[in-house]
C-alpha cells in the first residue's frame, strides 16, 4: 500500500472515530450539515478530512498543540476551505 493511501487512510479513520464517538461534537455537526446541504456521505467524509490533515500539519510543522477553536471554525467554515 502507497503511503498516500496509508495517510489517507489514517485520516478517514479519525473522521469516522470524531463522528461515531460524536468528539467533537462538532465534526459530528458539519457532517449532518454537510449532508443536509446535498453532499454525499464520502464528499462530507472527504472535507471534514481536510481539515483534519490541515490540523495535523499545522501543528507538525509549527511544532504548535491542537487549538479546538481553530479546528471547529474550520469546520464551520466548510465547504469551502483554505487551502
Amino acid at each position: 500500500m502507497k503511503k498516500s493511501k496509508i495517510l489517507n487512510a489514517a485520516i478517514m479513520e479519525v473522521v469516522e472515530n470524531q463522528i461515531n464517538g460524536n468528539d467533537p461534537p462538532e465534526t459530528k455537526q458539519t457532517f449532518n450539515r454537510l449532508i443536509t446541504e446535498g453532499y454525499t456521505e464520502k464528499e462530507a467524509k472527504n472535507l471534514i478530512g481536510i481539515v483534519v490533515a490541515s490540523e495535523i500539519f499545522e501543528i507538525l510543522k509549527q511544532g504548535r498543540p491542537y487549538d479546538q477553536k481553530k479546528f471547529v471554525s474550520s469546520l464551520n467554515a466548510l465547504p469551502k476551505t483554505t487551502l
